[in-house]
């Protein structure tokens, strides 16, 4: 009985990963759970704090999410304030030694890329603005070949048995990645300088990557909810400039698009932002191939 007692206290005090032979990613955003898998393959159990559908700026630190982060020995998310509102409050409450900032186990994409729209003053007047620069990163396809390397060393630390494995991912990755990359830029070679409306500035990285040419945002200031004298004068400016589409993501709010629409004629359009939750390479793939078919249509219609 003696010796059974010592086994379970001595099985209890084991990491997550020391039990399930798995390395467990908390991801903030799913774009980074599915990279997650991408890279861990069947050594890793990912979960996505918000879904699809889901404005990752506006989550709430629920005692499920504590409970999630408390068994993580990767967190993985988006940075530069995109998770400001709840992420704090969790790695607090519920988050381990092994991913609190500094650490390993803390990945923050936005200290790896070339991050855009860092502003040159900060002040609340000019709206909701990230100092840190613009989050959405993951909409330029070429820095999920950066973040897979870095997950690959990452995870290699944290479960150096399977190091090699991971980093074998990441090759393959970036070899399909590269490809799928050239198709897509060559596709959208008639795309350059497409005029285009955007809610909010959620496109800045598929604009710059692709691009295109940004005319205004329904926001008139970062998140904050157009007036109707601002809808008016974009009436005016959608014309002028010959916009020929506007883009909203499945969350934003979708009265001001819809009302500049109807002013217009120009088309209005929801564009994916991320993948479900539970997706991997497949997914991300399809992200992109959709956000520019309907792309491409927009170009075609007008």
């Amino acid at each position: 009985m003696r010796k059974y007692l010592v086994w379970v206290v001595f099985c209890a005090t084991l990491l997550p990963s020391q039990v399930s032979s798995k390395v467990n990613l908390f991801a903030c955003e799913p774009e980074w759970s599915a990279l997650g898998r991408v890279i861990g393959d069947k050594n890793i159990k990912a979960w996505s704090a918000t879904s699809e559908v889901q404005d990752a700026h506006y989550i709430r630190a629920r005692p499920s999410l504590i409970a999630k982060i408390r068994s993580a020995e990767i967190v993985f998310c988006s940075g530069a304030g995109l998770e400001v509102g709840w992420l704090p409050i969790l790695m607090q409450r519920g988050a381990r030694t092994e991913v609190q900032p500094t650490k390993v186990g803390n990945f923050m994409a936005f200290e790896y890329v070339n991050v855009l729209e860092i502003p040159a003053v900060i002040d609340r007047s000019l709206g909701d603005i990230h100092p840190e620069g613009n989050p959405h990163l993951h909409l330029d396809p070429r820095n999920l070949i950066i973040l897979s390397k870095e997950l690959a060393r990452r995870l290699a630390i944290i479960d150096p048995k399977n190091g090699l494995v991971f980093n074998s991912n990441a090759d393959t990755f970036s070899k399909t990645w590269h490809t799928n990359i050239k198709n897509w830029e060559f596709r959208a070679t008639k795309l350059k300088n497409m005029p285009i409306i955007v809610h909010h500035k959620s496109w800045s990285y598929l604009i710059n990557w692709l691009g295109l040419r940004q005319v205004a945002s329904l926001e008139e200031k970062p998140g904050i909810p157009p007036s109707a004298g601002y809808l008016r004068k974009l009436v005016a400016k959608s014309k002028r400039e010959a916009v020929k589409v506007i883009v909203r993501t499945p969350f934003d709010d979708d009265r001001p698009s819809k009302w500049l629409s109807n002013k217009t004629g120009i088309p209005a359009i929801v564009l994916p932002f991320t993948v479900k939750r539970g997706s991997g390479i497949k997914q991300l793939t399809t992200l992109f191939e959709t956000i520019l078919e309907n792309l491409e249509k927009a170009y075609a219609t007008r």
